[in-house]
């Protein structure tokens, strides 16, 4: 089968780069799709539009934008219907769709309303010609997933915070909250709900305890429930709860605690460091008692001890300094958050939800972040009594590099244009 891929020039702020190259589970997007689709396609093209293909009789063709994030188990189950039907089709959701409506659907143009159905830019052509596609729905198997049980003042109708995490997902990345939901909701927390599913049926789950009372493990900490690679080093008071991932060269210190996440290769976790539900990529460090909670690092970052993330995302080579603190959700009670898009302020669709720091970014210590902020790429931002809690989004031109290069210049390598 050939894939033609439609470019998606756009740039996702505060990154000032295209979603293709934004990491999505410690892989470039590109990268995920193309593993994703490698044991289905043959030959790839790229175009800049629909109106640039050239169409050939004969061929299978699979279309899509390169701007969609989608596993393996969503393409899967789309792929097997389509080839089935023998006809052109596109990618569908139904209304009732949980995972899409939700969480798919807020700050993006890319799922679009049709008579009663959602559709997205991906095609299946078994004849390798244009024909008019039919619209294939997609079941996300979306499960209602809580990630907190807190105070009713917290959570404006119950006193709990949920997800609706699919097994099979698939967004439309368009702003920064699109890669927190692919890393977390849409990412490691469907991986568990799949492992979880799995462990159901009676077979697996005495193989499950079986593999724990052989490592004389706890289950959650059994090589059935954590992946770790080569040469990596884990204290023996370090706590490991899967499923997890762990990558090669990875330093794990003493008394570390890591559930549920993502840990990429030339890592290193120092003591009492906390990172719970998170997706760390690779050669990243975190200095003792740093916590991360729902958080994406891009490659080669460092987090200061005593930081705090919730429900963030920071970019490439970027330093958050010591006990600079994230914050998630309004102390005045909101029904939800709004994230600036395109120059507007718009509903996340989300209780609570953290701030994005932009690649080669500098951000010193003890600041406060409200939620939903952005810094822009290359800043740098310090202390100071006039800015020591960030109420609003920071542009480059705002930061602090301006002023403190004393005759450096910290580099812009990430333009706007």
């Amino acid at each position: 089968m050939r894939k033609i891929i439609i470019r998606d020039t756009r740039k996702i702020a505060p990154f000032n780069e295209p979603a293709r190259d934004l990491r999505v589970l410690n892989k470039p997007l590109w990268l995920f799709q193309r593993d994703v689709l490698a044991r289905y396609c043959t030959e790839e093209r790229e175009v800049n539009g629909l109106e640039e293909i050239e169409w050939e009789e004969g061929m299978e063709t699979l279309v899509y934008r390169d701007n969609l994030f989608f596993d393996k188990f969503f393409f899967e189950a789309f792929i097997r219907e389509a080839q089935a039907g023998g006809r052109a089709c596109r990618v569908a959701f139904s209304p009732t769709d949980r995972a899409i409506v939700n969480h798919a659907l807020p700050l993006q143009d890319g799922i679009q309303p049709l008579n009663d159905l959602y559709v997205a830019d991906m095609w299946y052509l078994p004849r390798g010609v244009w024909e008019e596609p039919q619209p294939l729905v997609v079941d996300t198997l979306a499960r209602e997933i809580g990630y907190y049980h807190v105070p009713t003042y917290m959570a404006s109708e119950k006193g709990e915070m949920v997800f609706f995490v699919p097994l099979r997902a698939f967004l439309s990345i368009e702003h920064w909250v699109h890669i927190f939901m692919a890393n977390s909701a849409f990412g490691i927390w469907a991986h568990g709900a799949r492992v979880e599913s799995e462990i159901e049926s009676l077979g697996k789950r005495l193989k499950v305890l079986g593999r724990a009372l052989l490592e004389r493990q706890q289950v959650l900490s059994s090589s059935a429930m954590v992946q770790v690679g080569r040469n990596t080093q884990i204290d023996p008071t370090a706590i490991i709860q899967g499923p997890t991932i762990i990558g090669d060269n990875v330093i794990i210190g003493p008394g570390a605690v890591v559930t549920n996440s993502i840990i990429g290769n030339n890592v290193n976790i120092a003591q009492g460091c906390q990172v719970m539900l998170s997706v760390v990529c690779d050669r990243c460090f975190l200095p003792f008692r740093a916590a991360l909670f729902l958080t994406t690092l891009m490659e080669d970052c460092i987090v200061a001890q005593n930081a705090c993330l919730q429900c963030c995302v920071v970019g490439r080579n970027s330093f958050v300094g010591a006990g600079t603190t994230f914050t998630d959700f309004y102390l005045v009670p909101r029904p939800s958050i709004r994230t600036m898009r395109d120059g507007v302020l718009e509903d996340v669709g989300l209780t609570v939800i953290g701030s994005c720091i932009g690649h080669n970014c500098r951000i010193g210590s003890d600041l406060t972040f409200y939620p939903a902020r952005m810094v822009e790429s290359d800043t740098v931002l310090v202390r100071s009594e006039e800015r020591s809690v960030i109420t609003k989004n920071i542009s480059y031109e705002e930061g602090d590099q301006h002023h403190l290069s004393n005759g450096r210049r910290h580099p812009r390598l990430y333009p706007r244009d």
